[in-house]
């Protein structure tokens, strides 16, 4: 058995994952990160799905940007910021926005970082967040119900980020003007 993930197309795939497959090529173009996916049709419906849910949040485009970003460049995620840095594009997501989260510089509001805090935070402690950035970020303007959405955003990353690197998941042409490394 080969420790090679197979990225399939529409004839190779299971035959449960092959509509959604279809659909999601359609919508995206080709994408390797589907591709991979597809061979488990659970893990495949599950990350569509958290992403429909988590693009429904009470978030903006800018914030959910903010969430998927930090969390791509905490786990180090060539291929999710890329691919994350055309769809803040395509967002209209301002490339100052963009360009600090790749870099990990100050972002432009308060708001927006504290956001990016709370968000590491749950990250880097695996949920146990501080009294004090919790307080931090309902100061902010954020809710409670932001910090569930946090957690949703972020269980849509741990798809993407672990399947990409187990997968070692090739870069897109269509992002590849977004190469990322961490500096």
């Amino acid at each position: 058995m080969s420790d090679t993930f197979k990225f399939h197309d529409l004839e190779s795939a299971p035959e449960a994952s092959k509509e959604l497959l279809s659909r999601l090529f359609a919508e995206s173009g080709r994408n390797g990160f589907y591709a991979v996916l597809s061979e488990s049709p659970e893990t495949l419906k599950a990350y569509t799905q958290l992403h429909s849910l988590f693009m429904n949040t009470s978030f903006t485009d800018e914030e959910r940007t903010v969430i998927w970003q930090t969390i791509n460049v905490e786990q180090e995620c060539t291929f999710c910021v890329p691919a994350h840095t055309a769809m803040a594009k395509h967002m209209k997501i301002d490339d100052k926005v963009s360009n600090a989260l790749r870099d990990e510089t100050p972002l432009p509001t308060a708001k927006l970082e504290a956001l990016r805090s709370f968000t590491l935070e749950v990250v880097r402690t695996r949920g146990n967040a501080s009294k004090a950035i919790i307080a931090d970020f309902l100061k902010s303007g954020y809710t409670h119900q932001n910090i569930l959405e946090v957690v949703l955003g972020l269980s849509q990353k741990i798809i993407s980020n672990y399947i990409n690197h187990l997968a070692e998941t090739p870069m897109e042409e269509k992002y590849s003007q977004f190469s990322w490394t961490k500096s």
